[in-house]
């Protein structure tokens, strides 16, 4: 596997280590972040079409105890590809599954965004089915999920489209076309056009600050949303069983019911945060990342006492 060596205190948006699979056919870019031999988790990007990059520098908060694995799913980021081959869930699950193996996290723990959630949520019901039993999940974070049903995620791009035309943002749009800012700091313009793009997923769309930007291929997702047809999720969810902690915020474009159907289905822990949309790692990241850690500690007999780190390299 590729390593590279970055220094000993690597700054909040470098990678500790990094590479490509070897294992997947295309090969993904992946990278690993904390404490070398740290109990591993496993952190799945939104999206479909995206890239990691955009959690960061927020998730990384859970670095400092975890060694934290994420990747640039096919189709996105540095994984993208020129293959015209259609991207679809089965794809994705298929790469989750061959990253699971190679870096040896067996069983594996997820934390899932969005997408990633879903993803995550996917994955494990292809294991119950019938898969390899020791790649399934031993718990999973499951935050901000996307729809688990086809009508959900019509309600969810309904509100969003809503949200757009929202007067606040209106009025901060018309702001940002006024203020010159595009001829004095073409980078800042940009970077604030992003923000107010996504501002409709914040319960305050004034929220909307500081933020990663990211690009979503859009070939890729719209192949992997065909590719679930009319999708409901609810009857494959109860075949699954490992610890479990659901995050929504109340406010978040996404139905809370969704939401509460994931945690029903998988008997999970549901918490909902109030004045929260859909980037709770933004809007409310003390509730989110105490939420969390709790989750993990508590859950952390269901996992094996320790696990190979094949991101860390010894003889350097």
């Amino acid at each position: 596997m590729e390593h590279r060596d970055f220094s000993a205190t690597p700054s909040a948006n470098a990678p500790l280590t990094d590479g490509v699979t070897q294992t997947t056919d295309l090969p993904l870019y992946w990278r690993a972040d904390g404490p070398p031999g740290a109990p591993p988790l496993l952190l799945l990007h939104g999206g479909p079409g995206a890239h990691h990059d955009y959690l960061y520098p927020q998730l990384l908060a859970l670095s400092d105890t975890y060694r934290v694995i994420t990747y640039d799913q096919r189709g996105g980021g540095k994984s993208k590809t020129d293959d015209p081959t259609p991207v679809t869930w089965q794809t994705q699950v298929g790469d989750l599954a061959q990253i699971v193996t190679e870096f040896g996290l067996i069983p594996p723990t997820i934390v899932g965004y969005s997408w990633g959630a879903l993803l995550a949520m996917l994955y494990a019901t292809q294991c119950a089915k019938g898969g390899d039993a020791r790649l399934a999940p031993a718990r999973l974070v499951l935050i901000s999920p996307a729809p688990i049903t086809r009508a959900w995620r019509s309600d969810f791009e309904a509100a969003l489209s809503a949200r757009g035309r929202h007067a606040a943002i209106l009025a901060m749009r018309e702001e940002l076309a006024a203020s010159g800012l595009r001829e004095r700091d073409p980078a800042a313009y940009r970077q604030r056009g992003f923000e107010l793009s996504v501002a409709g997923y914040f319960a305050d769309p004034t929220r909307a600050r500081a933020l990663t930007p990211f690009r979503v291929t859009g070939r890729v997702q719209q192949s992997v949303w065909e590719s679930l047809g009319a999708f409901d999720l609810r009857d494959e969810l109860r075949a699954v069983h490992c610890p479990t902690l659901v995050i929504h915020g109340r406010q978040d474009p996404i139905p809370l019911e969704s939401a509460a159907a994931v945690a029903q289905s998988l008997s999970a822990e549901f918490i909902v945060l109030d004045d929260c949309g859909h980037v709770p790692y933004v809007e409310q990241p003390e509730l989110l990342f105490a939420a969390i850690r709790r989750f993990l500690a508590e859950s952390h007999g269901s996992l094996r006492s320790s696990h190979p780190d094949p991101t860390h390299d010894d003889s350097r």
